[in-house]
């Protein structure tokens, strides 16, 4: 397995919006969108503010894999669920922390149980 290099993780990390564009079941590109990414550690973490219901995180499930876009840094990635109930606390945290300028009507719901719920990790892979 693929890991992110400290540079990639201080670009993708430290970037205000991810364009996330997952591949669907037939290889074709699912539109990109702009989500909020995090991370925690040594990962990299997206939520779908839509939950499960969400469109794109929907065709992320699809194949479990995409691409990623954020501070000029572009990437081949698996999608791989987190339901670690301790990592999606430390998760929230970071969520909090890094987006508090946008304040709650905005944060709150991708902290929820919702988003919660639509927490993947973002995995580097070859092309």
């Amino acid at each position: 397995m693929a890991n992110w290099t400290s540079d990639e993780l201080d670009t993708i990390g430290g970037a205000e919006e991810l364009r996330i564009a997952p591949l669907h079941d037939d290889g074709t590109e699912h539109g990109p969108v702009t989500i909020w990414v995090v991370r925690h550690g040594d990962a990299l973490y997206v939520r779908s503010a839509g939950g499960r219901r969400g469109h794109w995180f929907n065709a992320a499930r699809e194949r479990h894999e995409g691409r990623v876009l954020a501070g000029g840094l572009e990437r081949n990635v698996r999608f791989v669920e987190q339901g670690d109930d301790a990592t999606n606390e430390a998760i929230d945290a970071v969520y909090r922390d890094k987006y508090r300028g946008y304040g709650a009507r905005y944060v709150d719901p991708i902290v929820g149980a919702d988003a919660r719920a639509a927490t993947l990790s973002l995995v580097p892979r070859s092309a």
